[in-house]
């Protein structure tokens, strides 16, 4: 695929320090609501130039209890852990009212070099304690946002996660202290994608 059909989404400068200059990359910043607009703006804008990309790819940092620290790994499937309107008889992670979008999003019949294939669970809070969210393989707080955008819009959609923490009392500092170091491998997962 030729860059130019692929569009990188990131939350945050420092989490590719510098070294993405050479692709079409946006920031988005961080939470949902920021990586929402933002995808979406940059799409619109696209189409109106008739360059939408064939590939939306989203590299970034997410926390886990399963996976070590520094590892990069691919997710596939998204859901959105913080979403919670049980009260209503909805299940946890179920948009309410919202009929023609699965709760889980799944884009895992798309290939790429790693093939993890791990669920991304995204929220608006700073993970700590994973007994009070949702199950899945990773936490983080933009991927679902940008995977519903690019479900809604039919554009294919993978997410690239570099471990920076263990979502447990540590994590902010941890978060800190890794945010930067992922970068390095993302490029040469990018590779696979540039014919």
């Amino acid at each position: 695929m030729n860059k130019d059909k692929i569009l990188i989404a990131c939350a945050l400068e420092q989490e590719t320090d510098g070294k993405l200059d050479d692709w079409n990359v946006i920031y988005t910043g961080c939470g949902k609501v920021n990586a929402t607009y933002e995808l979406t703006a940059e799409l619109f804008l696209q189409k109106k130039i008739s360059k939408l990309p064939k590939l939306v790819i989203n590299f970034g940092t997410a926390g886990s209890r399963d996976i070590p620290i520094h590892t990069l790994v691919d997710c596939t499937k998204f859901v959105q852990r913080d979403m919670d309107k049980t009260a209503l008889g909805f299940k946890r992670g179920e948009t309410a009212f919202e009929d023609d979008i699965p709760m889980m999003l799944d884009f895992s019949k798309l290939e790429n070099p790693l093939m993890y294939q791990l669920t991304c669970g995204t929220g608006d809070n700073f993970v700590q304690d994973i007994e009070k969210e949702i199950d899945c393989d990773i936490f983080d707080m933009e991927a679902y946002a940008l995977a519903k955008t690019c479900w809604k819009a039919g554009i294919d959609f993978v997410s690239f996660k570099y471990i920076t923490d263990n979502a447990d009392e540590k994590s902010a500092n941890d978060w800190l202290e890794n945010c930067g170091k992922g970068v390095k491998e993302f490029k040469k997962v990018l590779k696979y994608y540039v014919s």
